[in-house]
């Protein structure tokens, strides 16, 4: 009799693919909320397998604020072009020129918080009734009180008090009108398992993963990127080093890390002996101990 036994990594990937199944069978109006990340990157990967030969059946939804990494932005549209997928862009410009939000000022200023405003106005207009995202409970502590249908209320809020059990696998994903759904299949992965499935998988990613030289300025505890966006503080002085990023955000608050790690397996390697977390370098979660879980609550990510 033969013994069929998978891996760590092929069970993360069936449970994935399990979830975004039951996304597809419970849900109207999926998409897969892509910001050009890795964990997005993967999701969407997972979602090309769960479906082969067929193609994606979830819109790609990836909210612009206008302060990208360019190449991010081509990576996106690169892929779209391979996946023949349908892509939604909400814009934190438009959003501010229509007067919705109010872009902040100041030398700390960030456009991440005003994503939500854009995020939710974006999911009313297509009618998205469950939005698949990449967040991890390793990551951050607000997101690991996340379960793997996230609801949220009609204001697009969520309450980590008010979520549904899911006992055994089963997901309840009823909603009454105006409400919601996140959905999150790699919510149980972990940083190193991100990477040691994009190579055992091969998949491409960004070259803002890959350590490369790049003009950077150090603030805060890290390499922040130059850009026509940074305005340079006084004492600070523009340097060219060998650096990498281990998570994508806007360019104005993504810090990287000085690094060889020009390979995906020095990536692994490197990411083992990571003692820092990976959210370490993003300014966004610098500015208070509970600032991703207040953006949650307000519709966030």
């Amino acid at each position: 009799m033969s013994q069929y036994t998978l891996n760590h990594l092929k069970e993360l990937e069936a449970e994935a693919i399990f979830v975004l199944r039951e996304v597809f069978s419970q849900f109207q109006n999926p998409a897969i909320l892509f910001s050009g990340g890795k964990d997005s990157i993967v999701v969407t990967h997972l979602a090309r397998k769960a479906f082969h030969p067929a193609k994606i059946p979830f819109t790609l939804f990836h909210v612009d604020t206008g302060h990208n990494f360019p190449e991010t932005i081509q990576f996106r549209d690169d892929l779209i072009k391979e996946l023949g997928c349908k892509l939604v862009v909400g814009s934190v410009q438009k959003s501010i020129n229509d007067g919705k939000v109010l872009e902040e000022k100041g030398k700390d200023a960030s456009r991440n918080k005003l994503q939500t405003t854009t995020l939710l106005d974006t999911i009313e207009e297509h009618n998205f009734d469950v939005c698949i995202g990449g967040g991890r409970r390793d990551e951050e502590k607000a997101r690991a009180k996340e379960r793997f249908f996230s609801h949220r209320d009609e204001f697009g809020q969520w309450d980590p008090k008010n979520q549904r059990p899911e006992l055994w696998n089963i997901f309840n994903g009823r909603y009454q009108q105006g409400e919601h759904f996140r959905a999150f299949p790699i919510s149980n992965w972990t940083e190193m398992d991100i990477w040691q499935y994009i190579l055992n998988e091969n998949i491409d990613i960004p070259s803002l993963y890959i350590a490369h030289n790049r003009d950077v300025v150090y603030r805060q505890g890290a390499w922040l990127p130059v850009s026509e966006f940074l305005k340079l503080r006084e004492g600070e002085e523009v340097v060219n080093k060998k650096i990498r990023f281990r998570t994508l955000g806007d360019i104005t608050i993504t810090g990287g890390q000085e690094s060889d790690a020009d390979t995906l397996e020095k990536i692994v390697a490197e990411v083992a002996a990571a003692r820092q977390t990976e959210r370490g370098n993003r300014s966004d979660d610098k500015r208070s101990e509970t600032a991703m879980e207040d953006r949650k609550k307000e519709g966030y990510f």
